[in-house]
């Protein structure tokens, strides 16, 4: 089940390969993550070293009253992958006109996920593409739904 969902990454995106990273938080962005709140719209992930992070994910406090003065919601989060992991996903970045994008924060069992996806930018053609296709597929339901 999905927590937040990034809902333009299918839309602005063409997704390549899509892998599945832990995530490093603190406890009240647990909660507040738990509870539906979060943005994943303009979140990426850079690679720097041998680590991952999430950039630009936001995620507010759970209660803001008790959350630390200090707390930026828009904080850098790093991601839990193996070397072997980071290093394919440093090789597919590399490439020209490719980057990595989080789709989701889910549950697996007690602990959160962050599905992560090597995607290539749509352009605008491909885009009003994917919007005729979704007009027509929904004309065609719309007229099987009433015969």
């Amino acid at each position: 089940m999905s927590l937040v969902k990034n809902k333009k990454a299918h839309f602005n995106y063409e997704i390549l390969e899509k892998t599945e990273a832990g995530i490093e938080l603190l406890g009240f962005e647990v909660k507040s993550l738990k509870a539906g709140q979060g943005s994943l719209e303009g979140a990426h992930i850079t690679l720097r070293g041998n680590e991952a992070f999430v950039i630009n994910m936001q995620i507010p406090p759970y209660q803001p009253a008790n959350t630390p003065t200090d707390y930026d919601p828009l904080r850098n989060r790093r991601l839990l992958l193996t070397k072997k992991e980071i290093a394919s996903l440093s090789g597919e970045e590399k490439q020209k006109g490719l980057t990595i994008v989080p789709l989701s924060v889910y549950n697996k069992g007690r602990k959160l996920k962050l599905e992560i996806a090597v995607v290539r930018g749509k352009k605008k053609y491909d885009k009003r593409e994917t919007i005729k296709k979704r007009d027509t597929d929904r004309e065609i339901r719309r007229t099987l739904k009433n015969e």
